[in-house]
């Protein structure tokens, strides 16, 4: 089996030829990657139920169809993606000279997956290197095992080796692949290690993509439809067991609120999952031991009263879908990202004390709120910062592959998704073709200089309304 550095030399040497560069090369690429997802939806179904116990319908809609819809996406306007950009701002001294912005790719990438989505993780930001024209390295993670092998068995099949290349491996081999250089790191996880990875990237002065978590807080504000508000807070909190970086974390609410919204949830989640959820087809399971034990901590450690919920099986890494109340600030489950089927509740008395909380924490990667009337949505919208928002639902934002997606601050660094990702894997190289003509004009710039020659220079290169008519854009 090749080395790593091995690997990588023959992708630097295949980027190198060009051949990554023609759409065409680009297009069959991700017409082979289609074929991959489409040709084995059951063997992935299966990788998928084993590593998470994930229900066919979720890991169809949140691993298989985000897959091929930015496939989809990206097929459909690669080739307007690649067209040069012209329209250019322009001064006198300039417009004859033919000004444009090329996309061009940057290299070999490194691609590194997370365990909880560990399928389109690493297959979406794929998508994006390749339309940019990149060769790229593909990190699955080791935590799922069943999804990490199925993927370094059919990306050799299906994608060009020369191009693409998937090394599997725990911690010890991923520092190991961070030592070498890449043209950029896609890295998708904990901020424990995109600081870790930030520092290896350093020496190379790599940059670096971050698609980190925090804790995403819901905010149920004002006038509101209790009963559509709590099916699409415990789907969207509930969904993969609560295992999504954009889940509804916690929530923030009145306490006229909150007593309204827990007879909501009782009746929801048993309408979801049945009286004994543990039983049910339709819900997953914590990935590891490690991680199951890690959120009984939280929970036992929390002073919040459990009101729905709790129940757990160290067995078959099972927890119950849980609601807490009287969750204070200080709370243990307060403290970190929970990510699993723990729901707090937190209660405020006013809009302005809810933005207030909100913006005394770390920036979050997606903020929701709930709420029929427009101004809160917009007043909440206006005052907050997060990678992404979405007022009435939850994580759906992500799925559109129009939206950039992305952290802000302790969420994360760079966007993906469609055209956005498109953007992060590709150079913008700025391009200009002189023209001989209008000498007269650049005659000015040559020495010996004279204060004349400066002040009909400041003003044929000046971007504002001149006297010849022009203007700033051409």
């Amino acid at each position: 089996m090749a080395s790593q550095s091995e690997v990588i030399d023959r992708l630097r040497a295949t980027f190198r030829s060009g051949v990554t560069f023609p759409e065409q090369f680009r297009m069959t690429q991700l017409q082979n990657l289609l074929s991959l997802v489409e040709e084995n939806e059951q063997l992935i179904q299966d990788a998928l139920h084993k590593d998470l116990h994930k229900p066919k319908f979720e890991s169809v809609l949140s691993e298989i169809q985000i897959t091929l819809n930015d496939l989809y996406f990206a097929m459909e306007n690669l080739r307007t993606w690649m067209q040069p950009e012209y329209n250019i701002g322009k001064n006198l001294a300039t417009r004859m000279d033919d000004c444009f912005i090329r996309r061009e790719p940057l290299g070999v990438v490194l691609i590194i997956g997370a365990w909880n989505y560990p399928l389109h993780l690493i297959l979406l930001p794929l998508v994006a290197a390749i339309a940019a024209g990149n060769c790229a390295i593909l990190k699955p993670s080791e935590i799922c095992q069943a999804t990490e092998q199925l993927l370094a068995e059919l990306i050799p099949k299906y994608l060009s080796q020369d191009c693409y290349a998937v090394l599997c491996g725990g911690a010890e081999d991923t520092k190991s692949l961070l030592k070498n250089k890449f043209d950029h790191i896609f890295y998708t996880g904990s901020q424990v290690v995109a600081r870790s990875i930030l520092l290896a990237a350093a020496p190379h002065l790599t940059p670096v993509t971050l698609e980190l978590g925090g804790k995403s807080p819901c905010f149920i504000y004002g006038h509101i439809d209790i009963q559509k508000a709590a099916k699409r807070l415990c789907w969207s909190k509930f969904f993969n067991t609560g295992q999504s970086c954009v889940a509804p974390d916690y929530v923030l609410c009145t306490a006229q609120t909150r007593d309204a919204l827990l007879p909501a949830l009782r009746e929801t989640l048993r309408t979801f999952y049945g009286p004994d959820p543990g039983a049910s087809l339709d819900i997953g399971r914590i990935v590891t031991p490690r991680h199951w034990r890690r959120l009984m901590d939280m929970l036992e450690k929390s002073k919040g009263k459990v009101v729905i919920g709790g129940e757990s099986r160290e067995e078959d890494r099972y927890i119950a879908p849980t609601v807490l109340v009287d969750v204070q600030e200080s709370d243990a489950l307060m403290q970190e990202e929970i990510f699993g089927p723990i729901l707090p509740i937190l209660t405020i008395e006013s809009l302005e004390e809810g933005i207030d909380y909100i913006n005394r924490q770390e920036k979050p990667l997606a903020l929701y709120v709930f709420s029929d009337e427009t101004s809160v949505v917009t007043t909440v919208l206006n005052n907050t910062s997060s990678g992404g928002f979405c007022g009435n639902d939850g994580i759906v934002h992500m799925a559109l592959p129009g939206l950039p997606f992305g952290g802000v601050g302790a969420s994360g660094m760079g966007s993906y998704h469609g055209r956005w990702g498109f953007e992060t894997f590709s150079h913008r190289r700025g391009c200009m073709n002189r023209s001989w003509l209008l000498e007269r004009v650049n005659v000015l710039r040559y020495p010996p200089y004279s204060d004349y020659n400066l002040g009909w220079l400041r003003w044929a290169t000046t971007f504002k309304k001149n006297s010849w008519g022009g203007c700033s854009v051409m």
